[in-house]
């Protein structure tokens, strides 16, 4: 036998389940989610000065803490993130870059893999050129010629 639900069980879970969605929609944001969101692009996207090679959203310490707190409070405060990042550089220098600035040596940090993929393509396509050209200027034949007794006894055989 199969069992049925009740009508009106049916409709009383339904209920509940919207009246449970409209009720964390009326929830009050957190204070932090008020927060211009650069604010928090900017930790995960800043090495930590405390935890060596770690990005600051992904530190624990204390005063990464403290540092991710600054930068909210500087977001909420209106300045915009040029200016908390360009202080941020200011006090701890480039290493709390994640990744090198694009400039002066930096650029090298760019240029070197764009230049190891290049030199690695012009070898695969030499390579593979001279490859193709070998094998049109000489066709290479499948089978190797017979010494003349062997062939006189394959056509003595085919013959039979």
């Amino acid at each position: 036998m199969r069992a049925r639900i009740p009508l009106a069980i049916l409709c009383v879970a339904v209920g509940s389940a919207l009246a449970a969605g409209s009720a964390a929609e009326e929830r009050p944001a957190p204070a932090e989610a008020t927060a211009p969101s650069w604010g928090y692009d900017l930790a995960r996207e800043l090495m930590s000065p405390f935890c060596p090679g770690s990005s600051l959203a992904d530190c624990p310490s204390s005063q990464a803490q403290a540092m991710r707190a600054w930068i909210l409070v500087q977001a909420a405060a209106g300045r915009s993130r040029e200016e908390v990042e360009a202080e941020l550089l200011a006090h701890y220098g480039d290493q709390i870059l994640a990744a090198p600035r694009a400039r002066g040596f930096g650029l090298t940090a760019y240029a070197i893999p764009i230049g190891v993929f290049l030199a690695g393509g012009a070898v695969v396509w030499a390579f593979l050129r001279r490859q193709t050209r070998e094998a049109r200027a000489e066709p290479r034949s499948r089978a190797a010629p017979l010494a003349p007794d062997l062939e006189r006894l394959v056509d003595e055989e085919l013959g039979r």
